[in-house]
């Protein structure tokens, strides 16, 4: 994300600040937290991805000449709202859950202390990045739990918008994928990179053996062959006959790939190329990779479901105001008590209980004030802005590694794909 993106909200969000500003209420010290009320149907857990990314974002959160005429010209605040936006700089604390932690209901995945003002303008923008994010990195979490030890290649950057998708191989990786044919993600996060050679490229040459032997004599013998565009027996002796049995790879995408996966494999074999890997790609989600976990597969190539974060889009959370300052100086808290949509009320603090072999048992959540730690317990929440400086550094890998861990530490019910609760419940400390 370059320049400005403050202009990446609703228009409420401007509105609302106006208002506060002509009430006196807008320099209230606030608590707004970010959470999601329930995971997606039958899900057993989440997974939050995009907190740096809208670091970044916070960052670039500023309103320029450009943008403030703009406003102006269409009448969205009035000249005092529009004075206070041009010289908006975030200079509150922000806490939350690092990249690649799991969260469940109720979760303070992220908890912004600050004014009303400064703290209500940063609700689309929070929520627009750590939903598509988190989103994706869920379904992302789900597949490579599927996978097991086999890697999973994120391909999906045709199947959605091109920043969304940049961002969903980033929260891919984050979740255990191991490479990217998106580019762009390689060059702004570091994600590795992979990919070779599509069916238009076989179409383009005489034969198939043609299209097989200028891959292997510009790429090597190490390459991946498309095996699946006219007849895979035929592609399979013609890429072993181009490339040798020492082959990198043959990738099918198409047909019933548990069968055509053992066949392949028998036919590797008996062709000498027994060390050549099968990639399968074709529209798979983590329950195509659970189904082809007894088929000789060594890699699965996954687009459409990953992006759209496999049925579930957004990660269903929501920003809300849960304290302020009253007329003493005093924190209080504020809860919707709207039918489905109620929130609980007061600053939040999570800890995640564990048993004593280091199995995850429960969410606590302290309100107004850490929960008890029974000595085995791990707490959740990290500075991630103090004072308006951004103070979170991890990089991509401690997320991608934070990811791996926490997952590790869920109940064996975690990896189950079957609809279900939550592996773990979400329990209340009150200390009051």
């Amino acid at each position: 994300m370059t320049g400005s993106t403050a202009l990446l909200t609703d228009h409420y969000e401007l509105t609302m600040v106006q208002a506060a500003l002509a009430s006196g209420a807008a320099h209230r010290r606030s608590v707004f937290e970010v959470f999601a009320r329930r995971l997606p149907d039958g899900r057993r857990y989440g997974v939050v991805a995009g907190t740096a990314r809208l670091l970044d974002a916070l960052a670039d959160f500023r309103f320029s000449e450009e943008q403030i005429e703009s406003l102006r010209e269409r009448r969205v605040v009035d000249e005092p709202t529009l004075d206070w936006l041009a010289g908006y700089r975030f200079s509150g604390t922000i806490t939350g859950y690092a990249e690649g932690e799991i969260q469940f209901p109720g979760s303070p995945v992220l908890v912004v202390e600050a004014s009303f003002a400064e703290g209500v303008i940063l609700e689309t923008i929070a929520l627009s990045i750590l939903n598509h994010d988190s989103a994706i990195a869920a379904a992302a979490s789900r597949m490579t739990g599927a996978a097991g030890e086999r890697p999973c290649i994120e391909m999906g950057s045709r199947r959605t918008h091109e920043e969304a998708a940049v961002a969903a191989a980033r929260a891919a990786y984050i979740a255990g994928f191991s490479t990217t044919s998106n580019l762009a993600a390689g060059q702004r996060y570091g994600v590795p990179t992979a990919g070779t050679a599509a069916h238009a490229f076989t179409l383009l040459h005489d034969t198939e053996r043609a299209a097989f032997d200028a891959q292997v004599a510009s790429l090597g013998s190490d390459t991946t062959l498309l095996v699946d565009t006219y007849d895979i027996p035929e592609g399979v002796r013609n890429a072993v006959a181009a490339a040798g049995t020492g082959l990198g790879a043959v990738r099918i995408d198409s047909g019933d790939l548990v069968v055509g996966a053992h066949a392949v494999r028998e036919q590797l074999d008996a062709l000498g190329a027994r060390d050549t890997r099968i990639v399968v790609t074709s529209d798979l989600d983590e329950f195509a990779i659970a189904t082809l976990r007894a088929a000789p597969v060594d890699m699965y190539g996954v687009g459409t479901s990953l992006v759209t974060g496999s049925g579930a889009p957004t990660a269903g959370m929501v920003y809300k105001l849960v304290a302020h300052e009253d007329k003493h100086g005093e924190l209080i808290g504020v809860a919707k008590k709207s039918k489905d949509k109620a929130s609980v009320a007061g600053r939040k603090y999570a800890m995640r209980r564990m048993s004593p072999d280091g199995v995850a048992q429960a969410e606590v959540i302290g309100l107004g004030e850490r929960p008890s730690n029974d000595g085995d317990d791990r707490p959740l929440m990290v500075d991630l802005v103090v004072d308006g400086e951004r103070v979170y550094k991890d990089d991509l890998d401690t997320a991608r590694d934070r990811h791996a861990a926490s997952r590790a530490q869920l109940p064996p019910a975690a990896t189950q794909l079957s609809r279900g609760e939550p592996v773990i419940p979400t329990i209340y400390e009150d200390h009051a």
